[in-house]
């Protein structure tokens, strides 16, 4: 990225630019000891910008002031949100170690920096002085010297050498090194610095910001920051529309948006509450939507209010893949699963019949396969006349088993939950560290009418801030941000990743905009329809992600694992799965554009599955030539309007 130099400016005119500049400003570095704010100001200033900001004030060198204004004025700017600190290195020990554990306190990354502006050192101390930038406490390490030499330069990029992808920025002043700003991009610099214009350098050879944007990115790719309305989460509408047709009364939905999935659960529910003998549903497409008709069903054959076997349909994708552990799980409440159709020795599939009735009990089940059949559980026992208890061991997808009870509450069902774990997941609470829940549902409930608003979809708005992150800027609204929905965890990974991300005050409104990115780390056991879009995320940020949860991936609209890997080797992405780890070697988008790496463009596979699509859609932005995807009609099943969306975003 380039992070523009802004100094001998006040807060107003700060703020200006980094609203209205043109081109607009990815990064800025204000200069805290040239700049003339307030305490005040800088407050103002690091807290109204979505924009990374990196907060300078040099005493040392080129700077001017004390030591304790500068570590006063930092101060400030780390508590109102600057997303970077640049401390020299000369700094006193004991304001070091203070600004660290603030910067550790707020998530702001500290720059470690030193400067000779009287001649290239030799390697020896260029080396040495770097790993002291890194020893004291930099996550970055800046290095700048004067250089009078095409050698004076060679030696200051040979650095580059010595330290990972991300992690250095090392660059030479002065019209000798004129080149080097640019090239230490190509190197692995998660950033470099430009001037605003060529009369506000703020050392020689620094670029203006307008030429080298021109430079490195050309006409570029550019996203509109147009507000982007989200669609209606299918998982809560889903749930809701079933829960409603139980209900047997009519219910109200707010925020409603058809896709493929919801329709089907509409078709189901029209059946359901139309009476009469119901023999046959069609599932359409959707593997949630037969997961949660299984059980009830089955209890729905008890009231004898539908035939006492009844078939479920589908089709596409559907039809191949295995409902794994359905016909065990559902023999334990005495329901019995049958194949319909040639369907070859294996996990039952689509279509099966149903054979009830549902029978009340405590019962230990493996949650391995996913919380979809555990969703029906909990919407059909509370309408048997017993108690059930049900106890999940190694459960996955743990927050959609919350959403349906979240659900449930809306249309007056209670259902009770103790969760299990190790001592660290009493004090974290963090469901990847359950080891077992259990659910406590008592008989005899009834299903009330509902007013329900359906939240917006944070698997959808994955693709969108995810597109934000690495190539610009994007707006959404429709999404909750205290949502259940196990893939808001999008918005951890991303600031993981160094993403600015932000919500406006008293609004919806969220954004996502671009910063440098890093390698992450992070676990989709519970989120597994984040891999696609996670794993080209991965391809754009600087050194190793590793990302857990591949194992889940067999069972979805394709063997999704088998696609991510093909489509990211496929785009020159060194990518490779080990077990329940995929790994994902990543560079900047501008390490690729120097280097020549961007994703290859050329004829991909959906494999006819939406989130494939949206994915492909996603790292079409950063490849070397169109992306033309064989089936986009798939993203229909989740949503329809999403080319449209993207259009109006792009």
């Amino acid at each position: 990225m380039i992070c523009v130099t802004l100094q001998n400016r006040s807060a107003e005119e700060i703020l200006d630019l980094l609203e209205n500049a043109s081109p607009a400003i990815q990064m800025a570095e204000i200069r805290l000891d040239r700049c003339p704010l307030t305490e005040e100001e800088i407050e103002t200033v690091f807290s109204s910008s979505d924009t990374p900001l990196i907060a300078t004030c040099r005493v040392a060198g080129d700077g001017n002031g004390t030591w304790e204004e500068a570590e006063a004025k930092l101060q400030t700017a780390i508590e109102a949100g600057a997303a970077f600190i640049d401390l020299e290195l000369e700094a006193p020990k004991e304001i070091g170690k203070r600004l660290r554990r603030s910067c550790s306190e707020y998530g702001t990354r500290m720059i470690r920096s030193s400067h000779f502006f009287d001649g290239t050192p030799s390697l020896e101390i260029l080396r040495e002085t770097a790993d002291k930038c890194r020893r004291f406490g930099g996550e970055i390490a800046k290095i700048a010297a004067t250089a009078g030499s095409e050698a004076d330069v060679a030696r200051i990029l040979s650095l580059y050498d010595e330290h990972n992808e991300g992690i250095l920025v090392a660059f030479a002043m002065g019209e000798a090194g004129r080149s080097s700003r640019l090239e230490c991009l190509r190197l692995g610099a998660p950033f470099t610095y430009a001037a605003l214009t060529s009369e506000e350098a703020a050392a020689p050879g620094q670029w203006p910001y307008s030429e080298m944007t021109e430079t490195l990115y050309g006409s570029g790719t550019h996203l509109s920051e147009d507000t982007l309305q989200m669609p209606a989460s299918k998982s809560f509408a889903q749930r809701a529309i079933i829960a409603a047709a139980i209900a047997k009364s009519q219910t109200e939905f707010d925020g409603y948006t058809p896709c493929d999935d919801s329709e089907a659960a509409l078709k189901v529910a029209r059946q359901i509450s139309a009476g009469g003998t119901l023999s046959q549903i069609h599932v359409g497409e959707s593997g949630l939507l037969t997961r949660l008709m299984i059980p009830v069903l089955a209890a729905l054959q008890g009231t004898g209010d539908i035939a006492k076997v009844i078939e479920i349909t589908g089709e596409g994708t559907l039809l191949n893949r295995p409902l794994k552990g359905a016909t065990e799980i559902m023999a334990k409440f005495g329901t019995v699963l049958r194949p319909l159709g040639e369907q070859t020795a294996g996990d039952i599939k689509v279509p099966l019949s149903v054979q009830g009735p549902l029978l009340p009990g405590k019962v230990d089940i493996s949650g391995k396969d996913g919380s979809q059949l555990i969703s029906g559980l909990l919407m059909a026992l509370p309408l048997l006349k017993g108690d059930s208890v049900i106890h999940v061991h190694d459960p996955k997808s743990i927050p959609y088993m919350f959403i349906t009870i979240d659900v449930l509450k809306k249309f007056g069902i209670r259902i009770g939950s103790e969760m299990e774990g190790d001592e660290e997941f009493m004090e974290t609470q963090d469901w990847g560290l359950c080891t077992g829940i259990t659910f406590k549902i008592k008989g005899g409930q009834e299903y009330k009418p509902a007013n329900f608003s359906i939240e917006g979809d944070w698997s959808a708005a994955a693709n969108f801030l995810v597109a934000g992150a690495v190539f610009g800027k994007v707006r959404l609204k429709g999404l909750d941000t205290t949502s259940l929905q196990a893939d808001i965890s999008i918005m951890d990974i991303l600031m993981d990743a160094g993403a600015s991300l932000s919500q406006e005050d008293e609004s919806e409104i969220i954004t996502a905009q671009r910063a440098p990115l890093r390698a992450f780390d992070t676990d989709l056991g519970n989120c597994p329809d984040l891999f696609p879009i996670v794993a080209i995320l991965a391809a754009f940020c600087s050194g190793t992600s590793r990302i857990l949860g591949f194992k889940r991936l067999a069972g979805k609209e394709s063997d999704r694992g088998k696609a991510i890997l093909e489509t990211l080797t496929k785009m020159g992405v060194a990518a490779y799965a080990e077990g329940d780890l995929l790994t994902v070697e990543g560079h900047s988008l501008e390490r690729r554009i120097l280097n020549g790496t961007l994703l290859k463009g050329g004829e991909y596979t959906s494999f006819h599955d939406h989130r494939m699509a949206m994915a492909l859609t996603v790292a079409s932005l950063g490849a070397d030539g169109p992306v033309i995807i064989d089936n986009t009609a798939c993203v229909a099943k989740s949503f329809p309007a999403f080319f449209d969306t993207w259009r109006q975003g792009s």
